[in-house]
């Protein structure tokens, strides 16, 4: 009478494993050990059976070991869990399809910059992925959403990190750098190999490609192409996206309220090198020579 519905059966005291319970340590044991082995090589159920019966006299059937092993590996399984995503943070990732500029067919490096919580986004392509890309994307992003979100979430770019310590603690460019100091907006690096750590611009990268650049697009520049996803993303702002009964333009509301304010003037989107003049009055870049001013 204490539920609405019946609670159904619950267990009261642990599973009785009169068999297997002097080696469940030891079974434990072999499971944890193996997080450190390679996939290929570590103890199937079976293993596990045979190594208890060699070398610890077990003497119990095959098939308490492998019901146990199931239940044990679904414990430690690595659970995902739905993410709340606060307004205000932005992940930023670069992706890659094909164009054509001026009847040429080249690949497009296209820089996504997400906010989770509005699902607002802007989409800007360059013919490479330099930092000088990497720098002009951020002014043009920041620009159009018209503030600083207070964290961006990047992968492990040798543009912004230039070295990740034992700890994890990742060690940015000079660079990368520069460009907190002048947006003053702080810094995560996701998991290397782990695309699930920034799972929406992950997404946002695939649709931009799939709608943004599904036919090929063609420009007379890059100038053209980038003002055409500019349009695209302010269509976007409209739509109603699947489980949400206000639009993009909306949410967004409740983002910019969160935003840090952009600095007075964008970021100088170059890369500064020391350098020396030589004899002939020269300065080289990248394989090319520039002349300078002898004085």
């Amino acid at each position: 009478m204490q539920f609405s519905l019946p609670p159904g059966y619950e267990r009261q005291k642990p599973v009785v494993r009169p068999k297997l319970g002097p080696w469940l340590g030891i079974i434990d044991q072999i499971l944890v050990d193996d997080q450190t082995q390679p996939k290929k090589q570590r103890h199937t159920a079976k293993r596990i059976w045979d190594r208890l019966k060699d070398e610890h006299a077990f003497k119990g059937g095959y098939t308490v070991v492998k019901d146990y092993v199931r239940q044990a590996r679904l414990q430690h399984k690595e659970v995902f869990v739905p993410l709340a995503h606060p307004p205000g943070d932005a992940p930023a990732d670069f992706g890659e399809a094909f164009v054509v500029i001026a009847g040429v067919e080249q690949k497009a490096h296209f820089q996504c910059f997400d906010l989770p919580h509005s699902d607002d986004c802007l989409v800007v392509a360059f013919p490479v992925e330099n930092t000088e890309a990497f720098l002009e994307g951020h002014n043009q992003a920041l620009a159009y959403f018209g503030g600083v979100p207070r964290t961006m979430l990047y992968d492990n770019t040798r543009i912004a990190v230039k070295q990740i310590a034992g700890d994890g603690e990742r060690k940015p460019t000079e660079t990368f750098s520069g460009l907190q100091s002048h947006y003053l907006f702080a810094a995560k690096f996701g998991r290397p190999g782990k695309g699930n750590d920034k799972g929406n611009v992950e997404g946002l990268v695939g649709y931009a490609r799939r709608n943004f650049m599904v036919p090929v697009p063609r420009a007379a520049s890059w100038e053209e192409l980038n003002a055409r996803l500019l349009e695209e993303c302010r269509k976007r702002r409209e739509r109603k996206l699947w489980g949400h009964t206000e639009t993009i333009a909306e949410r967004f509301e409740r983002d910019r309220e969160k935003l840090l304010p952009l600095p007075p003037a964008p970021l100088e989107a170059c890369e500064q090198r020391t350098t020396r003049v030589s004899s002939q009055a020269l300065v080289r870049y990248e394989t090319n020579d520039y002349s300078v001013p002898t004085e």
